[in-house]
């Protein structure tokens, strides 16, 4: 055990090597990776249209290109899609990841290139290992399987020359062979589209399996070990999987969580390590075990831009380098990669807490907050306070939504949570008033809105019984794999959902 690691070891040395030079030139890596990627597709069309083979500078490729969303790109997707080649990068189309974010009801269709999946997609898993190795030389991790669950939507066809379906899909499509001997469950059930049936599947082929590490969505995660134990009559997953060693989670933010994984895995030497990759990429790494915050991995063939939010959604805001970026700022991510995907707003908002080397968290989304009021609550403020909440009051949560109750003839203005528990406050109007004076603290334009009441009043709580938001999401057809549960909305859309269902 200990020879199969040290030849990791050396295998993964030249890339541990890499990752280090991320601390010592981060910029100099950036400004070529963009330059790369310019000349990549300077023949393009769009290559053609904002003159790429004359670009030297990033000053002139910000001047040049205009900033994307979805919408901007869509049309050159379509065509994409029908198999015109040499369009956003060289060569054809062959891969669209289906995304169905919480922000739209639309599917995205996000093109994923040969390159994209190599430098990118499936390098990303490689270094979590490599990270995770060089953090635990000691680890039997590769000594059994991964379980992984991913997305629902399996591959379909487009056209003869185009496929589309959820990215981990494509990646099952994609993976070398010998990925089956570390990785269960197989394909065939991986890409099983009713999730129920899937999760009975995996439970059925898992359970006689040497698991040493999970890889996946949290929330999902959770519905899984829960029937688990429920199915085996088993008191925690370690006596199901006795040598269960790592959880690498992403998609959601793991704090809610965690206090639901502690019960279910209780052990000191289990270790989670978090991701950050999306339909559009593979962009950061925790690593550092004592260190929440992740890598942001500068030589995927991704370029990284950042809008200030104080300046998101202006004419024309501000768009920072990384070398221009403040600490525990709050920034709107852009892209620009090897996907053909060109200075593109992705949608997620993020705070960097180090710069030696570059080590950011997700903060949110830049649809998610609530800002009727003026008030400006983000998902991490929301995250921030409920983990005092439940630290002060003994609670564990298990999902929870928030968004304002507008003001009317009798009514001011306030927030109204709706919260599933885990484990119920001992006391609930405590719960929700050190919610209430944790938001106050993260956030002074909350403080101000709720100053003597006058604009805002303490906020609503409602406490959902426990399987509320996993019934929702079913009936809104969005059960398992990247479907997200909208944390934060600036209208009731989502909140009134809900309620009709807890009024039945």
């Amino acid at each position: 055990m200990p020879l199969l690691n040290s030849v990791i070891n050396w295998i993964n040395f030249k890339r541990n090597y890499q990752i280090q030079l991320y601390r010592e030139h981060p910029n100099d890596i950036q400004k070529e990776t963009l330059l790369n990627l310019l000349r990549r597709a300077k023949d393009t069309t769009w290559g053609k249209k904002f003159k790429y083979g004359e670009i030297r500078a990033i000053e002139t490729f910000q001047q040049n290109v205009p900033l994307q969303t979805y919408d901007d790109i869509k049309p050159w997707v379509e065509r994409l899609r029908e198999g015109e080649p040499d369009l956003l990068w060289p060569g054809d189309v062959k891969w669209f990841a289906k995304s169905s974010g919480t922000t739209s009801d639309k599917s995205k269709f996000i093109p994923v290139t040969k390159e994209a999946l190599e430098d990118c997609h499936l390098r990303g898993p490689k270094d979590v290992f490599a990270i995770y190795i060089k953090n635990y030389p000691e680890t039997k991790v590769l000594w059994g399987k991964t379980l992984t669950l991913g997305g629902s939507h399996k591959i379909n066809n487009f056209s003869n020359n185009s496929y589309y379906g959820d990215l981990s899909a494509i990646l099952i499509e994609n993976v070398p062979f010998w990925t089956d001997f570390i990785r269960i469950p197989p394909a065939e059930i991986a890409l099983i589209e009713e999730f129920e049936e899937k999760m009975e599947q995996i439970i059925d082929t898992s359970l006689d399996q040497n698991v040493t590490s999970l890889a996946g969505v949290p929330s999902w995660f959770l519905v899984l070990l829960k029937r688990i134990l429920e199915k085996t009559g088993k008191n925690n997953i370690l006596e199901v999987w006795p040598n269960l060693e790592v959880f690498t989670h992403g998609g959601v933010n793991f704090e809610p969580y965690r206090e639901q994984y502690k019960k279910l895995i209780p052990s000191e030497k289990m270790h989670y390590m978090e991701t950050y990759n999306a339909s559009e990429g593979f962009f950061a790494i925790q690593d550092d075990p004592t260190c929440q915050a992740m890598l942001l991995m500068l030589d995927y063939g991704v370029y990284y831009e950042f809008i200030p939010m104080s300046e998101y959604g202006t004419e024309n805001p501000r768009v920072l380098t990384l070398e221009q970026v403040e600490l525990n700022e709050n920034y709107a991510l852009v892209i620009s990669t090897n996907a053909g995907l060109w200075r593109y707003i992705i949608g997620d908002t993020i705070q960097f807490t180090s710069k030696n080397p570059y080590r950011l968290k997700i903060t949110g989304r830049t649809k998610h907050f609530i800002n009727a009021f003026g008030e400006e609550v983000i998902v991490d403020n929301a995250e921030n306070a409920l983990q005092k909440a439940c630290q002060k009051t003994g609670a564990i949560i298990s999902e929870y939504t928030a968004g304002p109750v507008f003001m009317g003839d009798n009514q001011k203005g306030a927030h109204q949570w709706i919260i599933e528990f885990e484990i119920e406050p001992d006391d609930k109007n405590k719960f929700a008033q050190v919610l209430d004076e944790s938001l106050k603290e993260l956030n002074s334009d909350y403080e101000a809105k709720r100053h003597k009441d006058l604009t805002l009043e303490m906020l609503h709580l409602v406490v959902a019984p426990k399987g509320t938001f996993y019934k929702w999401m079913k009936n809104r057809g969005k059960v398992g794999g990247q479907n997200k549960i909208p944390r934060l909305s600036n209208d009731r859309k989502y909140l009134d959902d809900l309620m009709k269902l807890l009024e039945k």
